[in-house]
């Protein structure tokens, strides 16, 4: 497996990537309306921005597919998305102790926004939720999601 930084002509790979694994996943979490909010919240031009800041990195497999990717911005990790038939491999456990290291170099600390179905993870690798949060979505569902940190030991 290896991790590399992402360029604008992986801009198909990571939406696939990250509009796959929402499509799959988040429906068993969340109604239709915080599905559809949050697939715009990963739009191209968002994606685009991060991948143009370095901000972006995918996860291949040992056959060279890519499998996950990952944003951080400063402290933040955030659009980390491994693809349904990845998931269970350890690819997601990767990505995170990735990004924790690249921010871990100049911050103290990683915050990040989980979502429901991620949550767990992020509690199993220490961090501890600092906010619960409740966005409404247009049609009148919510998106629910914890606000997270973790600390770099000293």
């Amino acid at each position: 497996m290896k991790i590399v930084k992402a360029g604008i002509a992986d801009l198909d790979t990571i939406r696939r990537i990250v509009r796959d694994t929402i499509r799959a996943v988040y429906p068993r979490y969340y109604p239709k309306g915080a599905v559809d909010f949050f697939l715009a919240h990963h739009s191209d031009e968002s994606i685009i921005k991060d991948i143009m800041a370095g901000n972006v990195c995918i996860l291949l497999n040992e056959e060279g597919q890519p499998a996950g990717t990952v944003t951080m911005a400063e402290n933040e990790l955030n659009r980390l998305f491994v693809l349904p038939e990845y998931q269970g491999h350890g690819y997601g456990g990767e990505l995170i102790r990735f990004a924790e290291n690249v921010i871990f170099e100049k911050y103290d600390r990683v915050v990040l926004s989980a979502s429901l179905p991620a949550k767990n993870i992020y509690l199993k690798r220490g961090y501890s939720c600092t906010e619960y949060n409740m966005t409404e979505c247009p049609n009148g569902d919510f998106l629910c999601y914890d606000e997270m940190i973790k600390l770099r030991d000293n």
